[in-house]
């Protein structure tokens, strides 16, 4: 049995966890930043780094103790190297740097999207490769074919804002403060999703890329419509919303599962991939498609160490390691063979 030490501080989230080769999470340790960055609306990058600088040491003593163990019982020591905040990316891949070379360990720089997407191994024992994983979080919106570890091909990306960044933005426009994806997800089950027109971007198009800047701007410009007669409320446009970013996965999924050949599911993954009516959708279409629906439990899809300690599993059993002297990455595409796509706020 190989057990792994994970670390995972890439945007607002400091982790810690021991995840063993038989799919065991022993310990985790999880602190969120909410308070911290809830009056600016949004993630600091600065106050980020200074909080994993501060947290981390002591998470990292406590998920051990709380294991029963030390570093020398462990195999390898793994690290979000990428993509994310730079700061905070730097501040968990040193700290891993340094507990591998003090004792002795290989250590695995882990991709944290691709910590995302093996997310749904870790749960279930049963997913086998290759899988059609929709990847949706707040920085990244992107369909994979996933053929195993660090074998990824994209399907489409988002060419302008990630679905979990508009979800953000429209719950911020309608005043209901941050983190607002829940939010909005709560406001939306009292709302009427046919009551405010807004637009499916790129719903139908030929291309299969996803594109949420527009209506993220309609959300906006329903709001300031908004009078005693507009004859709808703040929760007919979070459904609306929500309706209409639902139509797009569905659409741009849809589009992607008649590309590709013979998948053994349809996975979903990431922080947004917590959306229960999301998850619904996705359910339906994967059913339609004779596929078994795979998601992770709610607690693997936001950032979390466990994930990244799955992938130093799934890696150091390939006999894979990293260099000590490997860089942190604010930007790491999984599949850098993709052809470029057309936007200015592509993420990769």
């Amino acid at each position: 049995m190989r057990i792994v030490l994970g670390i995972e501080s890439s945007c607002d989230e400091t982790a810690a966890a021991l995840v063993t080769s038989e799919r065991v999470i022993l310990a985790q340790h999880i602190a969120s930043q909410d308070d911290a960055h809830r009056p600016y609306g949004g993630v600091v990058p600065e106050i980020a780094a200074r909080a994993h600088a501060d947290r981390l040491a002591p998470m990292i003593e406590a998920t051990l103790a709380d294991a029963g163990m030390t570093l020398a019982d462990v195999d390898a020591i793994a690290a979000t190297a990428g993509p994310g905040l730079i700061g905070g990316v730097m501040v968990g891949l040193v700290t891993a740097k340094a507990l591998a070379m003090a004792a002795d360990k290989p250590l695995i720089a882990v991709n944290h999207l691709e910590g995302h997407a093996l997310s749904p191994r870790l749960a279930d024992p049963a997913l086998d490769y290759p899988y059609l994983l929709l990847l949706v979080s707040g920085g990244h919106c992107q369909i994979l074919l996933v053929e195993g570890v660090g074998r990824f091909r994209r399907l489409a990306t988002t060419i302008d804002d990630a679905l979990g960044e508009a979800f953000d933005k429209s719950a911020k426009v309608l005043g209901l403060g941050y983190p607002g994806g829940p939010a909005l997800e709560r406001l939306a089950r009292q709302g009427d999703a046919s009551k405010v027109p807004l637009p499916r971007p790129l719903l139908g198009s030929a291309e299969p890329h996803f594109s949420f800047a527009g209506l993220k701007s309609a959300v906006l410009r329903a709001k300031q419509a908004m009078d005693g007669e507009c004859g709808y409320t703040d929760a007919d446009v979070a459904a609306s919303f929500q309706q209409a970013a639902i139509a797009c996965l569905i659409d741009r999924t849809r589009k992607a599962l008649a590309s590709v050949g013979e998948v053994n599911a349809l996975v979903v993954a990431g922080g947004v991939a917590a959306n229960t009516a999301i998850r619904g959708a996705l359910e339906q279409l994967a059913g339609d498609n004779g596929l078994p629906f795979i998601a992770p439990p709610l607690a693997l899809c936001t950032d979390n160490a466990a994930m990244i300690a799955w992938v130093g599993v799934e890696r150091l059993e390939q006999g894979q390691s990293d260099p000590l002297d490997i860089a942190a990455r604010p930007r790491w595409p999984l599949d850098p063979e993709a052809e470029a796509v057309r936007g200015a706020g592509v993420k990769a």
